[in-house]
C-alpha cells in the first residue's frame, strides 16, 4: 500500500456533545494522519450541531466535514451518509463516545499493506475508565481470516475498529437490525476476504451492556441481532439450518448477558451504603 493512501473517518453523532471532542482528538493524535473526518449529526436537535462546529474550529480548515441530517435515521444510516460523502480510499469508523490508540491508523494501514486482498478488517477493542490509556503496541499481533461460522458465534469486528474499502457495494441497513453486525455478515457471506488482528487499538469507555449504553437495552439489542440473522436468511446468504442454530446461540448469549447485568447490578447495590 503506498504511503499516500487516504482514509476517511466517519463518526455518527446523536446528542454527543459531551464526548465528541475526545473522539475527534484521538483521530487528530494519530501517528498516521487521516485524510478527512466526517461528523454526521443524526438530527440531534439539542445543540449537537453547534458543538460539532466548535470542534471543527479547532482543526485545520477542510479536515472536518459536518453533515447535518434533517431526520433521525440511526447510526447505520448516519454512517451511510458519511460513506457517500467520503473521498478516501478506505473508510474507518469510530463512534462519538469511543477513542483510538494513537497508532491505530499506522498499525492498521501497515497491516493492510501486508494483506492486499482484505476488504474489511478490524481488531481488538478494550474497555477503559476515564483517564486510562492503552499501552504501546509493536504491531498487529495475531491475525486470522474470519469465517462465516466464527462470525455467527460472535461479532469479531467492533465497529470502532473497522476499516472497509470505500468502493464496496454494501451498506448499513435501516434501523431495526444490528446494522454493523449484519453488514459484516453480508460481506463475509459474499466471499469477500475479511480479517481480524489481536492488537488492542480501540477504546470503549462504557462497559458492554451497561445501563446507559446503546447495547445496554438488552432485549432491544437481542431483537436487533435476531433481525439481522433473519435478514441474512431472507437474503439467501444463510441456510435455514444455519439460521436456526445461529438464532438459538444468539438467545443463549442473551441469557448470559442478562445474568452478567443482574450480578453486576447486584454487586453494585451491595457496595452502596444504605440510608
Amino acid at each position: 500500500m503506498p504511503e499516500a493512501v487516504s482514509v476517511s473517518v466517519i463518526i455518527p453523532c446523536w446528542r454527543c456533545a459531551d464526548t465528541i471532542g475526545r473522539a475527534v482528538a484521538s483521530v487528530a493524535a494519530q501517528t498516521r494522519p487521516a485524510f478527512e473526518v466526517l461528523l454526521v449529526d443524526d438530527a440531534s436537535g439539542n445543540g449537537t450541531l453547534e458543538k460539532l462546529q466548535a470542534v471543527d474550529s479547532r482543526y485545520p480548515p477542510g479536515w472536518i466535514k459536518i453533515i447535518a441530517l434533517e431526520h433521525n435515521i440511526g447510526p447505520g444510516g448516519a454512517r451511510n451518509a458519511g460513506w457517500e460523502a467520503a473521498r478516501g480510499e478506505w473508510i474507518a469508523f469510530i463512534d462519538a463516545d469511543d477513542a483510538w490508540h494513537p497508532r491505530k491508523l499506522e498499525v492498521h494501514l501497515a497491516w493492510l499493506n501486508d494483506h492486499p486482498d482484505a476488504v474489511l478488517s478490524g481488531h481488538r477493542s478494550v474497555v477503559l475508565k476515564e483517564g486510562q490509556h492503552l499501552a504501546d503496541v509493536q504491531g498487529p499481533g495475531e491475525t486470522r481470516r474470519i469465517t462465516m461460522s466464527a462470525m455467527l458465534i460472535a461479532n469479531r469486528i467492533p465497529t470502532r475498529s473497522a476499516i472497509v474499502k470505500r468502493t464496496l457495494p454494501y451498506r448499513f441497513k435501516p434501523q431495526g437490525q444490528s446494522e454493523d453486525y449484519l453488514l459484516w455478515l453480508t460481506i463475509i457471506a459474499s466471499g469477500e476476504p475479511c480479517y481480524v488482528f489481536s492488537a488492542p487499538l480501540a477504546i470503549s469507555y462504557r462497559p458492554h451492556f451497561s445501563p446507559g449504553g446503546y447495547s445496554g437495552q438488552l432485549w432491544a439489542h437481542e431483537r436487533r441481532e435476531l433481525a439481522a440473522l433473519a435478514a441474512l436468511r431472507n437474503g439467501g446468504k444463510l441456510p435455514f439450518s444455519g439460521w436456526i442454530l445461529a438464532s438459538a446461540w444468539s438467545l443463549i448469549k442473551y441469557a448470559r448477558r442478562v445474568l452478567i447485568a443482574f450480578f453486576r447490578r447486584d454487586h453494585r447495590e451491595a457496595r452502596e451504603p444504605t440510608a
